[in-house]
């Protein structure tokens, strides 16, 4: 935490030395992407898109995951989802799994969360879990499966069927390769993750 704490200290002078930019961002915000993720640390977003301060509006949830809509319950992540698509008018919408996800490999192996009762409940919400037995740590067809079923979920929200119906939003599935670095997206015609 001391490097951590060191580094917001210094950040003041970086940002005086792009004093342009980050007025600029004082302005408001108009990102150009939902990314929509995992929680997990070893996924940066802005890292992997090399997306600028502002570039990116984020909502990063266990395991990517998107609860179903429910026009009766509200939740953090159906305000991010309304509020990028209504207010910010993002054009495009990412859903990026990655391998080596602990929540996807809890779902797959059917983990005892019993001791984690918020995490056993969330990853339930999900369910049915995804049907593979793929036992490596990349676990990455279950995982490509699952950004599938979120993105489903995400066309079952009124805001993104209706902007997606007019032609003013794309939605896209992404896995992250976190060992190589690699970043394939869900190609609907050859109904397959290929590389960027």
């Amino acid at each position: 935490m001391h490097i951590l704490m060191k580094n917001a200290r210094a950040f003041r002078e970086r940002a005086a030395a792009r004093a342009d930019e980050f007025g600029r961002l004082a302005d408001g915000q108009s990102p150009q992407a939902l990314f929509i993720t995992c929680s997990d640390s070893r996924v940066i977003p802005s890292l992997i898109t090399g997306a600028r301060p502002g570039e990116l509006f984020e909502l990063r949830t266990a395991g990517s995951i998107i609860p179903e809509h429910d026009p009766d319950r509200h939740s953090s992540e159906a305000a991010t989802i309304e509020y990028a698509v209504e207010v910010l008018g993002v054009a495009d919408i990412v859903v990026c799994g990655h391998s080596h996800c602990g929540a996807v490999g809890a779902i797959v192996r059917g983990e005892d969360l019993s001791a984690v009762p918020a995490v056993r409940g969330w990853l339930e919400s999900t369910s049915p879990p995804p049907l593979f037995t793929d036992s490596s740590p990349a676990i990455a067809e279950a995982v490509q499966h699952h950004v599938l079923r979120q993105l489903g979920r995400l066309r079952d929200y009124p805001c993104v069927a209706r902007r997606a119906a007019e032609g003013r939003l794309m939605l896209h599935g992404w896995f992250y390769e976190i060992d190589t670095g690699s970043v394939l997206a869900h190609r609907p015609h050859d109904d397959a993750f290929l590389p960027l």
